[in-house]
């Protein structure tokens, strides 16, 4: 019996994850995470979406994604086909990278909004992969503060909810971050 197609909306906000298959690592190294954000960002660009989180994790990833049009399968197809066949290239694997199709919850309030963000930054560290968000490159985190580069397909306007002044939100959102490791997920 097929699958239901998945519930998509236009002007959906998203918390989208993918896991390897069999828990197995889908990034290698470093080249692999700039590859996958480098697809990411094509993903982004191509149908308009745009990304308020991310954390690229050693056997899944976290995406918090708006898709301005009904199309989250569509871009989700894209980003895991696009990289599962650069990785099995590049490494000289094949088969499937990863282990079902994505999952994708959809975000129905600013209060879901930001403990999603929150949720997606502590990944690394609720995992015992790092101590503070901070030291994993490979989240929003960092841009989001203000301590990297912003990737261009990442949107800031979840700042806007921490208040107009751009230093004073960056402060009032760490400060929401750390708050979060407190808590239990």
């Amino acid at each position: 019996m097929p699958r239901l197609p998945r519930r998509q909306i236009p002007d959906g906000l998203y918390h989208v994850t993918t896991r390897g298959n069999r828990r197995q690592p889908i990034v290698l190294g470093d080249r692999d995470c700039e590859l996958f954000l480098f697809l990411l960002g094509n993903v982004v660009e191509r149908l308009g979406w745009k990304v308020h989180a991310y954390c690229l994790m050693t056997n899944h990833y976290h995406v918090l994604v708006e898709t301005p049009n009904a199309d989250i399968s569509i871009g989700m197809q894209l980003l895991n086909g696009q990289y599962a066949q650069a990785f099995n290239r590049r490494h000289g694997y094949e088969g499937h990278l990863f282990e079902r199709r994505f999952a994708a919850e959809e975000v129905e309030s600013d209060w879901h909004l930001l403990e999603v963000c929150r949720y997606i930054v502590l990944n690394p560290v609720r995992a015992g992969l790092c101590r503070h968000p901070g030291e994993w490159r490979w989240s929003s985190y960092r841009a989001t503060v203000g301590r990297a580069r912003r990737p261009r397909f990442l949107t800031l306007t979840l700042l806007g909810m921490f208040g107009s002044d751009l230093v004073k939100a960056r402060a009032a959102f760490e400060e929401f971050v750390m708050r979060g490791l407190a808590r239990p997920p």
